[in-house]
């Protein structure tokens, strides 16, 4: 099997990540074309639920299929790497079933106590197929990008996101209107169309890759049951632990808007608007980054198993020095331009509330992701696992507190957002450096990434009032300052003499 270079499997997973997060942001505005901004705070309410239950039952099998995938690739055991993925396969329909059976027995108290809207049980019913298909999808996925051929996922991936597109906005164009609950169900179902799609596409180039017989000499099956479990759970866990407290900062949202005294349907509208509307305008550039987390995960997993704590020291800088250079500007100037783009896609006034410190939390978060994934390819799920509870349990403390204060309202929630990626980037830092010595490179970081996206954002506000007392609409205002403030942005970093790739071998 022919696989691609580091750098190939790089630009095309981050070519498919723009689209796929492109796709998922013109979702967002057509879908906020179709319903309201109730049905869409009631969507990203059942939402969080979805990488819970994901948590419970395939992430830890996935991260191991990826990372025991790409260690037998190198040692050229195919064998022992479709054993790994038959043995994560197993384990993964093992908690599932366990999982599906406690939900669907509790879903009604877990609607009513835990969401807090009787009208989410019909979604999150709904969402345990979805859960099946996509954790199916998704081993198969992750051994792909183990052995370093991204092509397959790449491909249902692109075909994913557009059946997706299609089929809820059919479904709804066809069956609306419906009462909320019932058209949250309709969107969850579109989903479920899209999964079938994706794990039968895999699922059959994964035997036409592999084929009868792979190659190799194989491993004990107990032996690998326990390596499998030794890397799952404490990834599992991981998982787990950030996004329940992420569902819990989530479902307590609207709870403690309606607490500061806003009715029900307000509080889910404004919850629909921050949640539907404005993080996903700030976040599409976060495309690129899981692109890279992706390629990075098995390549510090290769590093550390040959024993060269300086590969892994370059790797991971050169996947930093990306990541700034990347997502600082691109931060920098959503947050200029989002409140007119909001007013341009969603037709709503409050769409870029609070642009910039949530821009500058997507930014922190994206380093704190990367910062992670390093951890994680090192071995060090357990610290992961830590910091993200640590972390976790801060940014919920603190929305539960600031947004309980007079006047704060979504404001709490957004200081505290910040202050939790804040934190989380610096323990995922310091146990980084102390694990691999890396140390912080702060002119390729920092310095250059920062002093460009600043120039790059003051001149694109300096233009958005210039362009639109020309006349120019909404949308060509916003496309001609993110024009203009990407060239400023190049033109700082190349006077800079900022590099990608410094040679420290």
């Amino acid at each position: 099997m022919k696989t691609m270079s580091a750098f190939e499997s790089t630009i095309l997973l981050t070519a498919v990540s723009l689209f796929a997060q492109g796709a998922r942001f013109v979702f967002q505005v057509l879908l906020s074309r179709m319903v309201d901004a109730q049905v869409i705070g009631l969507y990203h309410l059942i939402m969080p639920v979805m990488p819970v239950l994901m948590s419970l039952t395939a992430l830890g099998f996935t991260a191991a299929c990826s990372n025991l995938s790409a260690r037998y690739h190198v040692m050229g055991d195919r064998k022992a790497a479709a054993q790994t993925v038959r043995l994560c396969i197993a384990g993964f329909l093992l908690s599932f079933s366990v999982t599906a059976l406690v939900t669907g027995l509790l879903s009604d108290a877990i609607s009513v106590y835990l969401l807090g809207d009787a009208r989410a049980r019909l979604g999150l019913l709904l969402l345990l197929p979805c859960v099946l298909l996509t954790g199916l999808e998704n081993i198969h996925k992750h051994f792909f990008y183990g052995i370093g051929d991204v092509r397959g996922p790449a491909f249902t991936e692109v075909g994913e996101q557009l059946i997706r597109t299609g089929a809820v906005l059919g479904l709804l164009w066809r069956f609306l209107p419906q009462n909320p609950e019932r058209t949250v169900g309709l969107i969850v179902l579109g989903m479920i169309l899209c999964e079938v799609f994706s794990a039968l596409t895999l699922s059959l180039l994964y035997r036409r890759a592999m084929g009868k017989r792979p190659a190799g000499v194989g491993v004990d099956r107990r032996e690998l049951w326990g390596k499998v479990i030794a890397f799952a759970w404490p990834m599992a866990l991981t998982a787990l632990l950030g996004n329940l407290m992420e569902a819990g900062t989530t479902v307590l949202i609207p709870q403690r808007l309606i607490r500061a005294g806003a009715d029900v349907t307000a509080a889910m509208s404004a919850f629909g608007v921050l949640r539907g509307m404005t993080m996903p305008m700030l976040s599409l550039p976060t495309a690129v980054i899981g692109a890279l987390s992706l390629i990075l995960l098995p390549k510090m997993a290769e590093a550390h198993a040959l024993g060269r704590p300086q590969l892994c020291r370059r790797r991971c800088g050169k996947a930093l020095a990306a990541t700034a250079a990347l997502i600082f500007p691109a931060a920098a100037l959503m947050a200029v331009v989002a409140p007119t783009l909001g007013r341009a896609l969603f037709h709503e006034s409050t769409a870029g509330n609070f642009a910039l410190p949530l821009a500058l939390g997507v930014a922190m978060a994206s380093l704190e992701r990367v910062l992670g994934v390093a951890l994680n390819g090192l071995g060090r799920q357990r610290t992961t696992a830590s910091h993200s509870l640590v972390t976790g349990a801060v940014q919920l403390f603190l929305t539960w507190r600031q947004m309980a204060l007079p006047g704060m309202g979504l404001r709490g929630y957004v200081q505290a957002l910040l202050l939790g990626t804040v934190l989380g980037v610096a323990l995922n830092w310091h146990t980084l450096h102390k694990a691999i010595g890396l140390r912080i490179e702060w002119f390729r970081w920092i310095v250059a990434p920062g002093l460009g996206a600043l120039l790059a954002a003051l001149c694109a506000n300096l233009l958005l009032p210039i362009l639109s007392r020309a006349g120019l609409g909404e949308a060509a205002v916003c496309a001609a300052a993110l024009g203009f403030g990407a060239v400023v942005y190049l033109s700082a970093m190349a006077a800079m003499g900022w590099r990608l790739e410094e040679d420290k071998t």
